[in-house]
């Protein structure tokens, strides 16, 4: 049975709660979307030989969940996301986070009970059905998030997230309708976690080739992860 979108959303902002305390919204995403990230890639490609993504031996949510409650959590779970990371080419993509940042995290038992917690919180969920009743569950799970990442930070509202109304409207702006064919392109040479770019290629039934630069690399790791999640397999994010 295909989770819902409640549930999802209410995990998600679970653990959220956990790392609240030792950073702000701009920081706390990082962690948040990689749990995401590495969960529903274990979930759906684990044991897959020829998926969009490679989950090697020792590199997939179930390892996450056997470390938990251990004194080198941290350390093992960063050693986790560099194997997927190296199997796959996403190097500086999912492993931007330092699941063992003392400064963040806590020290000792407060590093291992927050840690702990975290993986705990998506350790139920099944992701492996991204979509459900028409939805894209984890594209608009991840939307979500950002939405709630920039209206929390504040300070950057627009440097990682576009709204999806604003989205809409730039796609018929610039003429990217139902007509649209099927060798058309989309670039946005500050696509930020490319939510644009997304919402642009969902207003044409055929998809769109899409191509984003980002100068920030934290947020260029951003859309990557995003396209990803979005099952877009042929998107380009420089």
């Amino acid at each position: 049975m295909a989770i819902k979108k409640t549930e999802l959303y209410s995990s998600l902002w679970a653990s959220c709660d956990e790392l609240r305390g030792g950073m702000d919204a701009s920081q706390y995403k990082d962690y948040v979307l990689t749990m995401l990230f590495m969960k529903y890639v274990s979930d759906k490609y684990k044991g897959v030989r020829r998926g969009m993504i490679k989950v090697p031996e020792g590199a997939s949510y179930d390892d996450m969940i056997e470390a938990k409650g251990d004194k080198e959590i941290g350390d093992k779970i960063n050693k986790i996301i560099a194997a997927l990371a190296e199997a796959n080419d996403l190097k500086g993509v999912i492993d931007v986070a330092d699941f063992n940042d003392e400064d963040k995290l806590g020290k000792g038992k407060d590093m291992i009970d927050c840690l702990t917690k975290l993986v705990g919180i998506f350790q139920g969920l099944d992701l492996s059905a991204n979509r459900a009743d028409g939805d894209d569950l984890l594209g608009d799970a991840y939307e979500y998030l950002m939405r709630n990442f920039a209206t929390e930070s504040g300070k950057s509202k627009g440097q990682f997230y576009t709204p999806s109304e604003v989205s809409s409207i730039l796609a018929k702006v610039v003429g990217i309708t139902k007509d649209t064919p099927l060798e058309s392109s989309v670039y946005d040479p500050t696509c930020g976690s490319g939510s644009l770019l997304l919402k642009a290629s969902d207003e044409a039934p055929r998809g769109l080739s899409i191509f984003g630069q980002e100068k920030d690399n934290a947020t260029s790791a951003l859309a990557r992860m995003n396209m990803i999640l979005h099952d877009n397999t042929t998107a380009k994010i420089f």
